[in-house]
């Protein structure tokens, strides 16, 4: 399994799909309850095949993703050839970036001394796919941007 498995709520949502999945494999329902009792193992590596084909869809399409903690934020743009990034660091232990208060601090005080910014950006390995997972495991949402583009036009 290259990802990891999707959640049994995950497979509810994606039921349909599922069903679809097994019918190109050409295993029709009875066959499915036949593997499910007989041959567990076979029935959990469908799951798996499943699960990777669904996160190969999604990180395929995924442009931003942000990981916030309390003191910094780490705002991910996945262009075609390299990940860019936009990190700030707040270095006021009182603010908190993961809360309401704390994110509105530093909406009034983001050019203070109190936070400093890099911009980097990072080639991705033979696989992009598994870089970005590998972001997500970190912790990283994906988002539509909003965020990094706004530091992109005033810092980029």
């Amino acid at each position: 399994m290259k990802y990891t498995r999707l959640s049994k709520q995950q497979f509810e949502e994606l039921h349909k799909e599922f069903i679809n999945f097994l019918a190109t494999q050409s295993i029709t329902a009875e066959e499915w309850k036949d593997l499910k009792t007989n041959k567990p193992e076979v029935a959990e590596e469908e799951l798996d095949i499943f699960s990777d084909l669904v996160w190969e869809g999604v990180l395929s399409k995924v442009v931003y993703l942000e990981n916030i903690s309390k003191q910094h934020m780490h705002l991910f743009h996945l262009a075609e050839k390299e990940m860019k990034l936009i990190s700030v660091k707040v270095m006021n232990p009182e603010v908190d970036l993961t809360t309401s208060l704390g994110f509105n601090w530093f909406k009034k005080n983001w050019q203070s001394d109190f936070v400093e910014y890099l911009n980097a950006s990072k080639a991705y390995s033979e696989d992009r796919n598994l870089d970005v997972f590998g972001l997500i495991r970190e912790g990283a949402v994906i988002t539509k941007g909003e965020l990094y583009q706004w530091f992109d036009n005033i810092i980029g």
